[in-house]
């Protein structure tokens, strides 16, 4: 049996895809190499998204060494800001005033006594108070001076000897003219300034 010749024509196509499909695999080839080896191009942002960034990291980014800063050891009162902390804190708002004068803490009160008090019982009361506080660095001192009560001064014996000595410094267990942990407790009028200590 003669095997069959391809004419001209078929052998002309094949020839062809042959052609075709070298070429295409030949820029298949091409493209992969050219990817591999593409150059960088920078990218550059809009002015929006640079911001958009900037915000990402500044939220992200810390210090290399973070920094400690001490809060502030100082604490100022008003007289205002003292007589409305005693309002929204306690039952006394209304019946216990403080003013402040050079060292010293004036306290007012005015209240209805029990009605089952013997002799005053229901009579209004109407009572004054003076503190000495400490003078200078390193004294913070609270030393009642006097009370008075319906216009009348107390002596020390009616009121257990408490004239003279540091109320506070000895409520709180300090000795010599000193309140625990408060290095400077300053008075001047409307204002009260406590520095603690270190």
């Amino acid at each position: 049996m003669l095997e069959e010749i391809p004419s001209a024509s078929a052998r002309k196509s094949r020839f062809v895809k042959v052609l075709a499909v070298s070429g295409f695999i030949a820029l298949v080839l091409l493209g992969l190499w050219w990817w591999q080896n593409r150059p960088i191009q920078p990218v550059v942002l809009t002015q929006v998204e640079k911001e958009a960034v900037e915000k990402k990291v500044e939220m992200i980014q810390k210090p290399a060494d973070p920094r400690y800063e001490k809060g502030s050891r100082e604490i100022v009162l008003s007289e205002r800001e003292l007589n409305g902390l005693l309002n929204e804190r306690t039952a006394l708002g209304r019946s216990l005033r403080f003013e402040l004068a050079t060292n010293a803490i004036h306290a007012r009160v005015e209240t209805d006594l029990d009605p089952d008090l013997p002799l005053l019982g229901g009579r209004h009361l109407k009572a004054r108070a003076r503190f000495l506080t400490g003078e200078g660095a390193g004294v913070s001192g609270f030393t009642l001076d006097d009370v008075t009560v319906w216009g009348i001064s107390l002596p020390n014996e009616w009121l257990g000897g408490l004239k003279g000595r540091d109320l506070l410094g000895e409520l709180l267990g300090g000795k010599g003219g000193r309140i625990p942990g408060v290095e400077e407790f300053k008075v001047e009028t409307g204002r009260l300034t406590v520095r603690l200590a270190e």
